[in-house]
């Protein structure tokens, strides 16, 4: 029998958050945010966590999304979709985040880290994200999350609890997530713009 391998999924060592602190605040966000899609995109959500300095459009519309390549159909050609976002612009907390414990949360993991955009995003019940590969890897803190959430690279699937850890993924192969509960998923994803995988 063939050995998985999670090669693709790194746990980061000694960095763990209090889950009870970001659910807390995530209650208060959302009180006054909603999750939003650019267009009429279904099954994505996200919140904006941080921005270009002093830029409001900076997190809106396609701005929440960034580029990703597909193989949308049995033609199995690769094709490009959305905007491509310079990263490292977004440098500057979301002023709804400053008085929370995820302003705490993305000061630490800028010190430890090169970030992109920052958000929480939603896998609604019974969901998945289309097969995509994306520019970089991407950093995980699930805060809400079910036995049926799983993300997949490739051709392996491994859940993420919501814990408090760390993990960053490899983004740039091929990937879904799928949430095959009846809870939504939330999670913190970062843009990490140092590959460690390679």
């Amino acid at each position: 029998m063939t050995q998985l391998s999670y090669s693709d999924f790194y746990q980061v060592p000694n960095l763990k958050f209090d889950i009870s602190k970001l659910r807390k605040d995530l209650d208060k966000i959302l009180k006054d945010k909603s999750f939003s899609a650019p267009g009429k995109i279904s099954n994505f959500g996200a919140i904006s966590i941080n921005r270009i300095p002093n830029d409001e459009e900076s997190i809106k519309g396609h701005n929440q999304r960034g580029i990703y390549w597909t193989i949308p159909d049995e033609k199995g050609k690769e094709v490009t979709r959305d905007i491509m976002i310079d990263e490292s612009k977004y440098t500057q907390i979301v002023p709804e985040f400053e008085n929370t414990y995820f302003n705490e949360v993305y000061s630490i993991l800028k010190k430890k880290f090169k970030l992109g955009r920052v958000r929480l995003l939603l896998k609604e019940p019974r969901s998945t994200l289309s097969w995509h590969k994306d520019p970089e890897p991407r950093l995980h803190i699930p805060i809400i999350t079910n036995l049926g959430c799983s993300m997949v690279i490739e051709n392996v699937a491994k859940h993420l609890p919501a814990d408090g850890h760390v993990t960053i993924t490899n983004n740039t192969k091929y990937h879904n997530f799928f949430n095959g509960g009846e809870q939504s998923r939330i999670h913190l994803v970062a843009c990490v713009l140092e590959n460690p995988f390679k």
